[in-house]
């Protein structure tokens, strides 16, 4: 019966990819791949049926069309097996879009939902008698740089690191590095508590001077809580513009943290999520002898409304910062509030913003986190949270399905403050335009020209000119 099986299955498979004079050896190739795929499959569907256990479903191979002369001719076959059902697969319901940096798959969402630049969540497959399902993600990309005077940071374009009166500030720059090349590993399974996914995520930014492994994510997610580290719930993945360069504008939320929180759903597309969040007081230029001190965790409170249309979200950040010294010690409240969003422009256009402002708010913010801006101690002994305010605006525009474009401005500005120092940061400027081209889901290149600005609490101004080219291959598409 296993003979007359294959043999019919044979039969049937030549009859269904006519054969060509013509073909070329890889093409021969090919068609004889597909039909061992076809009667592998029908092997395990005979070896099913004899055992008693319901057959799988049987596979289907569809002949191409007939081609044109002096075309070659293709064999098309059906997909031989379906992707198995991801666990927190709804539909995606904000607009689809394509990002070079990718922030929107590691963000956490409720469920575990698909995001706007994953709404399909290829490229999972079932670990054999488990409910479990794996994906390894990430891509390979190259950087070519040319800074027509010293940008600081020769690898992202971070404003706020840009020299201001250097005697080396106007010698040019070219870099070439991959440090962006990023590794993901993701594993989703259902539970009787809801889905549970599982993130892993690294790149090479961890060193300034070599090409050190750093974790960017590792978190698990079960239902709507989430706990470990990765985006605060502070920040908007979905809203941060689509750039080459990798640090992205100044004035928008940003923060890699450890944390636990729990999202609400409100219905019909709205949320409400409640966080608990590593604390870390940054002060600047401490005098010897004055240490931050953390003793609760910073609080954020994020409501967020999506539609098909795009998405708004409001965000607030609760902190205590603190100090101790030889001569004293103090705490003071701080904390600030983000609007952030994207909305569709039509057919082919996205348009992505964030404001925020509030005080000790420089953790949060790109162009700021680590800088030391949080707060001062004056000489007096006072801590003082220091303000700032800023924000981004871009616009995609798809010239093409292969073709598209960025337009970015973003600007982050602290309030003066007699108790930081001359060379203090003042405020920051960052402008995109850039050109993309992507001729298959899995690679992109394009070039990019940037300009940043920076003025110190001093009011002394140093700028630069960046043109970055990328190409970018990515494992999963």
């Amino acid at each position: 019966m296993r003979l007359a099986v294959l043999t019919v299955a044979c039969v049937a498979a030549l009859a269904a990819a006519p054969v060509y004079a013509q073909d070329s050896a890889a093409a021969l190739r090919q068609d004889i791949q597909t039909l061992r795929q076809a009667l592998e499959q029908m092997e395990a569907r005979l070896q099913a049926i004899e055992s008693g256990k319901p057959p799988p479903a049987s596979p289907t191979v569809t002949a191409a069309p007939a081609p044109s002369m002096g075309s070659r001719p293709a064999l098309s076959p059906a997909p031989l097996t379906a992707q198995a059902p991801v666990p927190g697969m709804g539909q995606a319901i904000l607009p689809q879009r394509d990002s070079v940096a990718d922030p929107s798959t590691a963000a956490s969402r409720p469920d575990s939902a698909a995001g706007p630049t994953d709404p399909e969540l290829k490229g999972f497959f079932a670990i054999p008698n488990t409910d479990t399902l794996i994906r390894i993600g990430g891509y390979a990309k190259l950087d070519a740089i040319a800074d027509s005077r010293a940008a600081g940071d020769q690898e992202q374009f971070i404003t706020s690191s840009i020299p201001v009166g250097s005697a080396h500030r106007d010698v040019s720059n070219f870099t070439l590095h991959a440090k962006q090349t990023r590794f993901s590993f993701e594993a989703r399974r259902p539970t009787t508590h809801g889905n549970l996914r599982f993130y892993l995520e690294n790149d090479f930014f961890g060193s300034s001077d070599s090409y050190q492994f750093r974790l960017r994510h590792a978190y698990g997610q079960l239902g709507n809580t989430y706990a470990g580290y990765g985006y605060s719930t502070f920040m908007d993945a979905d809203s941060l513009p689509d750039t080459l360069d990798f640090a992205g504008p100044g004035g928008a939320g940003y923060l890699l943290v450890a944390g636990i929180h729990h999202s609400f759903a409100m219905g019909k597309g709205n949320t409400l999520t409640v966080a608990a969040e590593d604390p870390d007081t940054q002060l600047s230029t401490p005098a010897e002898g004055i240490m931050p001190v953390d003793q609760l965790p910073d609080v954020t409170v994020t409501a967020r409304m999506e539609r098909d249309w795009g998405h708004l979200q409001l965000g607030a950040v609760a902190r205590s910062l603190g100090y101790d010294g030889d001569a004293g010690d103090g705490r003071r409240f701080a904390g600030g509030l983000q609007l952030s969003g994207s909305a569709a422009v039509g057919e082919q256009d996205l348009l992505l913003f964030g404001m925020l402002g509030g005080k000790g708010l420089a953790r949060y913010t790109a162009d700021l986190t680590g800088s030391g801006m949080d707060a001062v101690v004056t000489a007096d002994g006072r801590l003082q949270a220091l303000s700032l305010y800023g924000g981004f605006v871009g616009y995609t525009h798809y010239w093409s399905p292969l073709w598209r474009s960025n337009l970015i401005y973003g600007q982050l500005t602290s309030g003066r403050n007699a108790a930081l120092a001359a060379d203090a940061f003042r405020q920051s400027r960052y402008g995109v335009f850039n050109l993309l081209w992507s001729p298959a889901p899995s690679w992109t290149m394009g070039m990019e020209l940037l300009y940043g600005q920076l003025e110190q609490q001093s009011g002394q101004r140093g700028d630069t000119m960046r043109l970055q080219g990328s190409l970018q291959y990515n494992f999963i598409k």
